[in-house]
């Protein structure tokens, strides 16, 4: 699949690796739908790319409004060919231990780093499967595969939509839609600097480092499920295909 004149529905899309993803698909001739919850960020990003491809912007949160936002879609390119399921939280700021983990605020990670994912990719799969072909991308961490101390809660989410992406990737066989997980490794974003307040992350590349990692797998990748490390992608290394 080409990303010249596909469409493509990115969530967490105005700041971070979202919007370098946009810029990658814009520059590719990808027309573009971009979710952010912030909308004088989102239509910042939508203008400076509206140069490039036709953008529609859709200011909502993705654990509220998973159908507004695929109707959207839908309404005004009557397709989605590629799905990014890039927006996520970190939950509480610092991040507190399991032990001390407030319930509430796990359900919402849980919602927003897994439920709302999965509901929109059950609000877009149809289309996807109607016309044999389809890339869903789901960003994860390693945090969902290592147990890091205090990062519990957000690498706990990551590690469900891991295992609903693996699944579901299983129950679509044949279909040919290919699912993804990515992790895009540790990056200098603002997310990362409120997962870990205080700490000097200078060090680490930004978001515009991985983000070819989400042109490859789209455009060169045939394999109907993997989980790739995005800096090992880049070189062409996938470190797990099946």
């Amino acid at each position: 699949m080409t990303l010249n004149g596909r469409v493509a529905l990115i969530t967490g899309a105005s700041r971070g690796l979202g919007r370098e993803i946009a810029r990658l698909y814009a520059r590719r001739g990808a027309r573009l739908v971009l979710v952010a919850r912030g909308e004088d960020a989102l239509n910042e990003t939508a203008g400076e790319l509206s140069r490039l491809t036709e953008v529609l912007p859709v200011a909502a949160d993705v654990s509220e409004e998973a159908e507004q936002i695929a109707r959207a879609a839908l309404r005004s390119f009557g397709r989605v060919d590629v799905l990014i399921n890039n927006a996520s939280t970190i939950g509480p700021s610092p991040m507190p231990p399991l032990d001390r983990y407030p319930w509430d605020a796990l359900l919402q990670v849980f919602r927003v780093n897994a439920v709302a994912p999965l509901h929109l990719m059950q609000l877009l799969l149809p289309q996807m499967r109607e016309r044999g072909e389809g890339v869903i991308i789901n960003v994860t961490s390693d945090a969902a595969v290592q147990a890091y101390p205090l990062w519990g809660g957000y690498g706990a989410g990551k590690a469900a939509l891991e295992h609903l992406s693996r699944v579901l990737a299983a129950e679509l066989s044949g279909s040919g839609v290919r699912i993804y997980v990515v992790d895009p490794g540790d990056m200098n974003t603002e997310m990362h600097r409120q997962a870990e307040p205080g700490v000097d992350l200078s060090r680490l590349p930004g978001p515009e480092v991985p983000a070819p990692a989400f042109v490859y797998l789209v455009e060169s990748e045939t394999a109907a499920f993997g989980r790739f490390e995005a800096m090992k992608l880049i070189g062409l290394r996938p470190v797990e295909a099946s």
